[in-house]
């Protein structure tokens, strides 16, 4: 069912990544600025590791959004470290650094990955709240997906905005898929039932779903998502579904009250990390990991198509802890 791009050769993968890594380090500059200095002071050599510069380091993370959980672990590490001499230098300091923020993401780094023993096709379900920016993440998984060799199908579910729609459909244009579409204040639930038919009818690897934007606590939008996975349901009951969460980085600690909620409602399978690049609060994610455990797929870090990419909790570290 399912097809497969030529794979790239070593070299290109290393340029691939050497790419990736340079715009995930420009993306998370304003986090790496609010957690170290706007020239990393806290990890140049030019403060001395002492209870204060705990503090400070303290004080830093909390501010970045990091979150209480995560920050005591981060710096009882440090802590603990220096005062068994583990950490001389700075240097020392920022490998101690890399090691524990590094295992508290660890755990949430496992890539979406597209079932090949299931009947097609894989369904993808977008939520969370509004402005967080699924329809744009919709756009930018279906230039991830094409570009791994799959064929993709967009669904229309936000039908409460005609804005939704249109723009949905200029980013099927820009990918060169199609997109099922009904007028505004269609049942959502019928647009995604007639996209499954669409997508199996012309053998789509995956239908990428957009939804509203809702809030938890908006009983008749929260009963919209579950009617939309009873018509999935309805269609197939064996097609793998992957629910997920749209979170706009910006809004730090609420992106994290976001996710409980939006769990506890509907069953989250995987988040995505939205406007990294906007904000200095990046290190919710941390937070996210610690108290959620939820996998985290995707993070974007760009307004371009391509400034979507697969988390990586090594690069993403090493791009915070990295210095010019």
């Amino acid at each position: 069912m399912f097809g497969f791009k030529k794979p790239e050769t070593s070299q290109q993968q290393t340029v691939d990544r050497i790419n990736i890594f340079s715009s995930l380090k420009t993306g998370l500059s304003k986090t790496q600025a609010k957690l170290f200095g706007g020239v990393g002071d806290l990890l140049l050599g030019k403060k001395k590791l002492d209870t204060t510069f705990l503090d400070d380091l303290e004080e830093r993370l909390l501010v970045a959004d990091l979150g209480i959980h995560a920050t005591t672990e981060i710096i009882d590490a440090l802590h603990s470290s220096i005062k068994r001499n583990e950490i001389s230098d700075h240097d020392l300091l920022r490998e101690t650094l890399n090691t524990v923020m590094t295992s508290i993401l660890d755990p949430v780094q496992q890539p979406l990955t597209v079932p090949a023993d299931k009947p097609g096709p894989f369904v993808i379900l977008l939520t969370g709240v509004n402005g967080a920016g699924k329809t744009t993440t919709a756009g930018k998984l279906a230039s991830h997906f094409i570009n791994q060799g799959y064929s993709v199908m967009l669904a229309a579910g936000d039908t409460f905005r005609a804005a939704a729609i249109e723009q949905l459909q200029i980013w099927g244009e820009r990918n060169n898929v199609p997109v099922v579409a009904q007028h505004m204040g269609a049942d959502a639930a019928a647009v995604i039932f007639d996209a499954l038919h669409s997508a199996r009818a012309n053998n789509i690897d995956i239908l990428i779903a957009d939804t509203a934007g809702r809030l938890h606590t908006q009983d008749n939008l929260m009963d919209e998502l579950k009617k939309i996975h009873r018509a999935i349901g309805k269609f197939d009951d064996a097609l793998a579904v992957e629910n997920i969460l749209v979170l706009d980085a910006a809004t730090g600690q609420n992106a994290l009250s976001q996710t409980k909620q939006f769990n506890d409602a509907i069953g989250i399978d995987g988040i995505v990390l939205t406007k990294l690049d906007g904000t200095a609060k990046g290190g919710i994610i941390f937070a996210l990991a610690l108290e959620t455990g939820i996998p985290v797929r995707f993070i974007g870090v760009g307004e371009q198509l391509d400034d979507l990419y697969i988390f990586n909790s090594t690069d993403f570290v090493d791009a915070l802890l990295e210095y010019q």
